[in-house]
């Protein structure tokens, strides 16, 4: 895999639309560079990664939460 992806590269892995990519990248939550003249956007493969590990731990946090505010079965 190159080094740097393209976000039509994250959506293809993501299984998401464009636009779902470009708003992770401007909201800084998927860390991206812009290159060129064009400004493209470059996702280096490591944040790649890195974004989706913290979407599985911010997962299990979530889940851990429902579980501890869900009433006790008697």
């Amino acid at each position: 895999m190159p080094r740097f992806l393209t976000l039509a590269d994250v959506c293809e892995q993501l299984q998401i639309s464009a636009a779902q990519a470009y708003a992770l990248v401007r909201s800084g939550e998927l860390k991206a560079i812009q290159v060129g003249g064009r400004g493209q956007w470059r996702v280096e493969d490591v944040k790649l990664e890195e974004y989706i590990q913290e979407s599985y731990a911010k997962t299990e946090r979530m889940v851990a939460e429902q579980r501890r505010s869900r009433p006790a079965d008697s």
